[in-house]
């Protein structure tokens, strides 16, 4: 696994944390005295972007947030970069040894980590009610309990496919022969598919990304991993079908066993030409154009199964204050300056981090209205038209939870265990927890 310091522009770095750690961390957080980390007034912003990035735009993004704030406030923060912040446990460690960050970034998928361990500060007092009716309703749902918001989304960002405007040249084959159903990707995917390259590309290594990335396909066929009674609903045709198709992929050599770099480098594996079609997320954008801009490339929206319904997956980082800080009230005051206010300037702040800092969709309406000749044109305007009307929030899960199914998926995906049988012991084990869970709602 790469470190931050040396990932593409434009990735997003979403938490790709293993399963062993997820479990020791989520029951080290409960009950403890916590205290943030440093021992001055400062207050401590620990994310993975600045000052010491890769990425100029977003140096520069969060650099100039915090300057503005510092130059304008007696309580002043400092970013504290953290290298292993996606891949390792520094963030579990540090509330573990009560030395948790003031304001800290986290993804959907980790929320309830945090949430149910009584870390995270509840925003919504210094939100005014005319920004929290800002935010688009299905991505902020996933930060909130109970009606308050606990945590402030800075994007949001879609699962699409990408391909290879030469691979499909090569084969005979043009933007019209994009696939539009699952058989047609695993038709084309094979197509694609020479002696040097892979028709196509799933992720394949464990982690919160995995799951993130196959979660559209278990919609799409209806499947969800838990029903309106709160017990599993994991053992359903819609699962074993999404199982069946990252399985189908693999053992039709259409798509690789193991991947360059990791799942959501499109550099890497599109980019290199070491597959034509990729699922990857909007931040590619950036990441093709930047790392590589004379591999002409395009996007279409995700495939669906016959008699199944078109969805995408929308996940995202969001700040959150650390409700057992040293001053929880001024880094609440903090976020919701810098992403939760109706000044022109917060809203630009999000326009900014989306259009130039990186490529993502704003979790605003009034960033989308005040950026909206950026969002409508290019490859942001394929987001916007043709994927986002179709996403669905990223749901957080418990670490207990997502290991399920990410063993589910590993399981069928490379361990060629039958798509039904897993289901149905997977079910088995999500039964098993959910009967005695007692943490906020799941999404």
């Amino acid at each position: 696994m790469i470190t931050t310091s040396n990932m593409p522009s434009g990735w997003s770095r979403r938490s790709i944390l293993k399963a062993g750690t997820a479990l020791a961390a989520a029951t080290g957080l409960g009950g403890l005295p916590m205290r943030a980390f440093g021992q001055d007034d400062t207050l401590h912003f620990w994310q993975f972007y600045a000052p010491d990035g890769g990425v100029k735009p977003q140096v520069d993004w969060f650099t100039k947030m915090v300057d503005d704030w510092n130059a304008k406030s007696e309580t002043k923060i400092t970013l504290d970069y953290i290298v292993d912040y996606t891949n390792g446990t520094a963030l579990q460690t540090s509330f573990a040894s009560n030395q948790g960050p003031d304001i800290f970034l986290i993804s959907p998928g980790d929320f309830l980590r945090y949430y149910n361990g009584g870390v995270l500060l509840d925003l919504t007092p210094h939100i005014a009610p005319e920004a929290q009716a800002d935010f688009l309703e299905g991505v902020i749902a996933s930060r909130k309990v109970d009606g308050k918001i606990y945590g402030i989304p800075m994007e949001l960002e879609p699962m699409a496919f990408y391909y290879s405007v030469k691979a499909f040249e090569d084969a005979g084959l043009n933007e019209n022969d994009v696939p539009k159903t699952w058989d047609e990707l695993l038709e084309i995917g094979n197509k694609l598919t020479t002696a040097d390259r892979y028709g196509l590309l799933f992720e394949t290594t464990p982690g919160y990304y995995q799951n993130f990335t196959w979660y559209p396909f278990m919609w799409q066929g209806g499947g969800e991993f838990q029903g309106a009674d709160g017990k599993s609903a994991f053992d359903s045709p819609g699962v074993v079908a999404a199982l069946k198709l990252w399985q189908d992929a693999i053992n039709s050599g259409a798509a690789p066993r193991q991947v360059n770099s990791g799942g959501w480098d499109v550099t890497a594996n599109l980019g290199a030409g070491y597959c034509a079609m990729q699922n990857v997320g909007i931040w590619g954008i950036s990441a093709m154009d930047n790392n590589a801009p004379d591999v002409p490339y395009g996007i279409f929206k995700l495939p669906s199964p016959k008699d199944g319904k078109y969805v995408s997956v929308g996940g995202g980082w969001a700040f959150v204050a650390n409700a057992k800080g040293k001053n929880p009230e001024a880094a609440a005051k903090f976020i919701a300056w810098a992403l939760g206010s109706m000044e022109k300037d917060s809203i630009q702040r999000h326009v900014d981090w989306c259009t130039v800092a990186k490529s993502d969709m704003p979790t605003r309406k009034s960033a989308l209205e005040q950026g909206a000749e950026a969002f409508n044109k290019g490859n942001l305007g394929v987001f916007s038209r043709d994927i986002l009307p179709g996403v669905r929030a990223e749901p957080r899960l418990p670490p207990e939870v997502y290991k399920i199914i990410s063993d589910a998926i590993q399981a069928t995906q490379l361990g060629g265990a039958d798509p039904q049988a897993t289901a149905t012991a997977a079910s088995q084990q999500l039964d098993a927890f959910l009967a005695t869970y007692s943490g906020a709602p799941m999404m």
